[in-house]
């Protein structure tokens, strides 16, 4: 609440130029360049990590339905068997 009053009541400087304090330049404020550089190599970064997790994702649903199927397949082939034998047997 402190703050939203303190916000409300300072007035904006009407000369942006000067807003530094004495004995700064915008070198020692800003990030400059390797900032920049590091900033955009992190982001490439986490984009090739997203996209490598999400495709790791697919690879291990897409192998955990090719065993269910795999596991279906069997259980059909071994009810199959069963009535084969029950019926030779008659």
């Amino acid at each position: 609440m402190h703050h939203l009053i303190l916000a409300l009541t300072v007035t904006p400087s009407p000369d942006p130029t000067g807003t530094l304090r004495p004995g700064l330049s915008e070198d020692q404020v800003t990030p400059g360049t390797w900032g920049f550089v590091l900033t955009a190599f992190i982001v490439i970064l986490t984009t090739f990590l997203i996209v490598d997790m999400v495709r790791r994702i697919r690879r291990v649903r897409y192998r955990a339905q090719v065993e269910e199927a795999r596991l279906a397949a069997e259980a059909g082939d071994e009810a199959g068997e069963g009535h084969s034998t029950e019926e030779g047997a008659r």
